[in-house]
């Protein structure tokens, strides 16, 4: 059986932490900053992670991540 690819737009856009859980960098943070508070940015900082759901979802378009 071939080997089946990644989708490429997932693999930049997520990791799979060691316990099986899907990391992303929140949006939002780029560019019209002023406007923002100084809470709204601290909170987006922080990682976002996906759902059971979504992560199920994702884990079958990148079938050899964790």
């Amino acid at each position: 059986m071939p080997k089946l690819k990644s989708h490429s737009g997932a693999k930049k856009r997520f990791r799979f932490t060691a316990s099986g859980k899907v990391k992303y960098k929140k949006t939002r943070v780029q560019h019209l900053l002023a406007k923002k508070s100084s809470k709204r940015m601290l909170h987006l900082r922080k990682a976002g992670f996906l759902n059971k759901t979504e992560s199920s979802i994702l884990k079958r378009i990148m079938p050899y991540s964790k």
